[in-house]
């Protein structure tokens, strides 16, 4: 059974939700964030990446970071430009992107469910950047970004919500990115008792993104149990803020990669060591973008080619039968040597939202090779995560992503 309950979310005052809502920490650079927090000062970038508000040079994980997000947190309560809702809530949060909805419920989920393989994961954490999120979620005594979750369709759930979103919204605005954002308030006694009661029926959570913000929010929640020995559980620091969506209304896309060192090949050898276990076609100057499970595309030297694996190579296994397992096993590893795509330097990833000419470009650019992939399902992720297995990095690409600073959980 899953455990998931309201709090009484800190939001923006109503007017400033489309100024203060912000992109996640770590899709910008410094210099990058530096550049949004300076275009608009309510940015809730300068929380996430409070480097912006310090001088240019400051190293993004000096003490003074997390202080200064401390205390802009603060002044902004402070100052009402976020308020809080008096009793706990559940909210729902909606996100449009060329007219297809996504809508997740916005609650607490339960650290014991995360350590208890209640909430089930497919990537590993990288280590600094895990320890960069505990220290941000600790200065503040807060999460100030949303895991993105997803669980199986529960017709009860979607009811509930569909009665909710019939009725006015606290926020409905459109981001510079076309991206339409509305938020309703649940603080109906009756359907907050039963939405809890709905997740106790529903087996198995899955983070689908923000693997690192709930690593880093667990471990949180742990060193404050250990610092209070006398803890009950039901304390804010055992739960953590949390959207959750069914997962038939989600879509994830293509994740590319472009491998930057050719590792000696010419073209010719490089086709010549690929040819035993891929049917290799041409198709010029049209990008490749494949249309199936199996098939990828391949940029080089101005020419696209369509690589087909053969079926042989596939297996059963939920990890090994991936696409992306596919590329790595018998083209990345083999032929480029790239053993560990996490931390090489030669392979970059590109999601597929930035469509495939970034792909040209990123291969023209580095004189080496780009790789189209076809979008790891929902289906495969569900079933990696079932099997208690991780998938390859960089497997999977969701779109669009939830905004920071409109739900802020305090404990």
């Amino acid at each position: 059974m899953s455990t998931i309950r309201p709090f009484k979310g800190i939001r923006p005052a109503e007017n400033l939700a489309a100024s203060i809502a912000a992109l996640p920490y770590d899709v910008y650079s410094s210099d990058e964030a530096r550049k949004v927090v300076k275009a608009n000062p309510l940015s809730f970038l300068k929380i996430d990446r409070a480097e912006t508000l310090l001088p240019e040079g400051t190293d993004i994980y000096s003490p003074e970071v997390y202080k200064t997000a401390r205390r802009t947190l603060d002044a902004m309560i402070e100052n009402r430009a976020f308020i809080q809702d008096p009793s706990a809530c559940y909210y729902i949060y909606a996100l449009t992107m060329n007219g297809r909805t996504q809508t997740g419920l916005v609650g607490c989920a339960s650290i014991d469910d995360y350590t208890d393989g209640v909430i089930l994961k497919h990537e590993n954490t990288l280590a600094a950047k895990e320890e960069d999120r505990v220290r941000h979620v600790d200065a503040c005594s807060a999460q100030t970004g949303p895991i993105f979750l997803t669980y199986r369709p529960c017709t009860a759930l979607r009811r509930i919500i569909d009665k909710v979103k019939a009725g006015p919204s606290l926020y409905d605005f459109t981001s510079d990115d076309r991206i339409r954002h509305q938020v309703w308030k649940i603080d109906n006694r009756e359907y907050i008792d039963n939405i809890s009661h709905l997740f106790t029926e529903i087996p198995h959570l899955y983070i689908a993104d923000g693997h690192h913000r709930a690593a880093s929010a667990v471990r949180v929640g742990q060193m404050r149990r250990a610092a209070d020995p006398g803890y009950s559980g039901s304390e804010e620091y055992n739960f953590f803020l949390s959207v959750l969506f069914p997962s038939d209304e989600l879509r994830i896309y293509d994740y590319n990669r472009v491998v930057t060192d050719r590792n000696g090949c010419t073209f010719d050898s490089f086709l010549d060591k690929i040819k035993g276990g891929f049917k290799i076609r041409k198709t010029g100057k049209e990008a490749c973008r494949p249309e199936r499970k199996g098939e990828f595309g391949l940029y080089c030297e101005g020419n696209w080619y369509q690589l087909t694996a053969s079926p042989a190579l596939y297996s059963d296994d939920p990890v090994r039968g991936l696409d992306v397992s596919i590329l790595q096993e018998y083209i990345l590893s083999p032929v480029f040597g790239i053993s560990d795509p996490k931390t090489d330097p030669r392979i970059r990833f590109i999601g597929g939202i930035r469509g495939l000419k970034a792909l040209e470009e990123a291969a023209d650019e580095s004189g080496g090779f780009a790789f189209s992939m076809y979008p790891t399902s929902l289906d495969e992720l569900l079933s990696v995560a079932d099997a208690g297995m991780l998938m390859p990095p960089k497997s999977t690409w969701f779109e669009p992503k939830l905004r920071s600073g409109l739900f802020i959980h305090r404990f």
